[in-house]
């Protein structure tokens, strides 16, 4: 793909710049749960207003059914979070952002002033990616600006109609996506030797293009989760109750077999943290090696697994990790996944490039203190999966070239 301009390499001085943001952020009682996102993107939106700029800012949150305003779904408490942030007052105008007052909220802005438009799912032009609604969005704004790494595998109309409809304006992409796209790609495109994925979660499903794109890349692909027992299955080992795609068996031993081909060391685990029950208090806890007897299900891979999976990620020179080794969030459970991430940490001391997918992997680095200690932490779960498995995004191709 070729590269792509940044917000910093035009002039936005008088200027009105629709920011597509991800503020799809988790909210608790009303309010912002996890500012994230919001926090990833104030360097591009200080960028524009203190070079006399002004911002209207568009964003999605959740899944609204696209029938008109949902009060819980409502950006409102993104605009609060964002005006305590940034020192001043963020406008938000009304429960529609295509309504005479959201119009009229954006023509009013003066240099350096800042507007949160509403959910932009409230439309339904959005998910249909509509040409007349990204119009619509497009008569509120002098220039386009990209900062929804979150939403780039989209092809929402504000990720791709509306840029297309501001052709012969400038179209950039904002800091955090070019970050992004850079910290990604470097590990993939062109990683240091050695080059170590680390894959988890709970469905094959969500990753078989990731594993499929990074094997012939990769020295060594390190398979946890839930995930794992599909493989663990293909291979005809007894997974006892675990969880396991059945409808991808056949895809996990295709990935074996590419690995073979390719000399990728495909390492699955050789023990398991096991309960009897899909409980945080209840069940009966133990280690079973290799085989699962009925009755059990693994929920967290076991000490073997973790001490070989930690020795794979401190002989790397790059790492990629997306995806939890276990049900993290439960202290019996959470062992597998904190070793990951402190060998992933204490890799990335010792001079290597690190990139945590976005989701449940930055949860729990997060959740284990970890996720200072890394190269890159992805904002975008889906949209990293996505540039992981190699797809091409629709929009990045509708921004000007550098």
């Amino acid at each position: 793909m070729a590269a792509k301009k940044r917000i910093d390499q035009v002039d936005v001085a008088g200027k009105r710049v629709l920011m597509r943001v991800d503020f799809n952020v988790p909210m608790t009682n009303g309010q912002v749960a996890d500012d994230l996102r919001i926090r990833a993107s104030l360097r591009s939106i200080r960028n524009v207003v203190e070079r006399g700029g002004s911002l209207v800012l568009l964003s999605h949150l959740g899944r609204p059914k696209g029938k008109g305003y949902e009060a819980d779904l409502s950006l409102a408490p993104c605009a609060i979070r964002l005006s305590e942030l940034l020192g001043s007052a963020v406008a938000f105008p009304s429960s529609s952002c295509v309504d005479d007052a959201a119009k009229a909220a954006a023509l009013a802005l003066a240099p350096g002033q800042v507007a949160l438009l509403e959910n932009l799912r409230f439309e339904k032009g959005e998910r249909s990616s509509d040409s007349a609604f990204a119009a619509t969005l497009a008569s509120l704004g002098d220039m386009y600006c990209n900062e929804a790494f979150g939403a780039c595998h989209r092809k929402d109309a504000s990720m791709v109609a509306l840029p297309e409809a501001m052709s012969g304006s400038p179209r950039v992409m904002g800091f955090l996506v070019a970050d992004e796209l850079d910290a990604i790609s470097r590990a993939i495109e062109a990683p240091a030797k050695p080059f170590v994925a680390v894959l988890g979660g709970v469905k094959v499903s969500d990753k078989i293009g990731v594993v499929e794109h990074l094997i012939p890349k990769a020295d060594a692909v390190l398979i946890g989760g839930a995930m794992a027992y599909t493989f663990l299955k293909a291979l005809g080992r007894n997974v006892g109750d675990s969880s396991v795609e059945l409808n991808r068996l056949a895809d996990a031993q295709r990935m074996l077999n590419l690995a073979a081909e390719e000399a990728c060391d495909l390492i699955l685990p050789v023990d398991h943290v096991c309960s009897t029950a899909f409980s945080e208090r209840t069940g009966d806890v133990t280690i079973e090696e290799e085989n699962i007897p009925v009755g059990r299900r693994g929920l967290d891979i076991g000490p073997k697994t973790q001490s070989m999976f930690v020795r794979e990620i401190s002989r790397a020179k790059t790492v990629i990790w997306n995806g939890p080794m276990g049900v993290f969030e439960w202290p019996a459970f959470a062992v597998g996944t904190q070793q990951v991430a402190q060998a992933v940490a204490e890799a990335t001391v010792a001079g290597a490039h690190t990139v945590l997918g976005g989701g449940e992997t930055a949860a729990a680095a997060a959740k284990f203190g970890f996720a200072s200690r890394v190269t890159h932490v992805s904002t975008g779960g889906g949209a990293s999966l996505a540039l992981m498995a190699g797809e091409h995004f629709a929009a990045l191709d509708a921004l000007d070239d550098a």
